[in-house]
């Protein structure tokens, strides 16, 4: 773990590096980011001008909550996992993925953040100031529990995030070009800056246990509002660590079928 530990933090310097070279690029790339997070708060604008609540329990300040979670997890994704998995796809594609095989550390660590974009943190700093306007406007404080549960089901979304994708990226073992399904799966992700309670009968069946968006930014916003249940809190957490473990398996598949460029 100290290895992988060290190897994520070079990769990062290394990453950071790069981005800074450019500093004009770098901070037009951080703008558009924060243009990014207010055109995604429109739609709820729009939608809280028609009426109080989307759903049950549901309010403009809990429902931007939920906004900030999926504004965090999403610059989780474009920062880190999303431009190492399509590095991975790309060294499948060329035959590179041999040099990450030779080298002296877990490959899914090694692949997992070949590449960051360090301007991404913008989007975790807006995340934080929706969260700190919601809250404001709700003029309630969120107990230390509630603030300690909301972390820790941000830390299992962005683990069941980090799942799916990492599902997707494995197929590209079998079928090389996966641009559609990843941008699929990135516009199915978009659903998550609602709140699950939005959707009846089967898609919130869907949206909660086939691709668990619910996971990812409802429950944690959940906690943080001091409405976890401690059943859904347990459920969370074990069904992230199940949707690694089961993520780990298919990549250990992949790569037993895996055959070099020179074979």
């Amino acid at each position: 773990m100290i290895r992988i530990r060290r190897l994520f933090a070079l990769q990062f310097r290394v990453s950071a590096a790069a981005a800074m070279a450019y500093r004009a690029n770098f901070l037009i790339e951080g703008t558009m980011s924060a243009a990014w997070t207010v055109l995604n708060l429109v739609p709820l604008i729009v939608v809280f001008g028609q009426r109080d609540q989307i759903a049950p329990g549901w309010d403009r300040p809990s429902a931007l909550i939920v906004m900030a979670y999926f504004t965090g997890v999403h610059a989780v994704i474009e920062g880190t996992i999303s431009p190492s998995l399509q590095d991975l796809v790309e060294k499948i594609r060329t035959g590179a993925f041999d040099y990450v095989l030779l080298k002296p550390v877990d490959a899914q660590a090694m692949i997992s953040a070949a590449r960051y974009q360090p301007w991404r943190v913008f989007d975790l700093l807006a995340a934080v100031a929706i969260v700190a306007y919601a809250l404001s406007q709700r003029g309630e404080a969120p107990s230390a529990i509630d603030l300690a549960l909301g972390v820790v089901l941000f830390g299992t979304g962005v683990l069941a995030t980090y799942a799916l994708w990492m599902v997707c990226a494995a197929a590209s073992f079998w079928v090389v070009r996966l641009d559609n399904l990843m941008f699929l799966l990135g516009s199915i992700f978009d659903v998550a800056r609602w709140p699950v309670q939005v959707f009846h009968g089967v898609w919130r069946f869907v949206f909660t246990f086939v691709i668990p968006v619910a996971v990812m930014t409802t429950y944690p916003a959940m906690a943080l509002l001091g409405r976890p249940g401690t059943a859904r809190t347990l459920a969370s957490v074990a069904g992230s660590l199940a949707l690694l473990a089961l993520s780990r398996v298919i990549w250990r598949t992949a790569i037993r079928s895996y055959t070099s460029a020179s074979s």
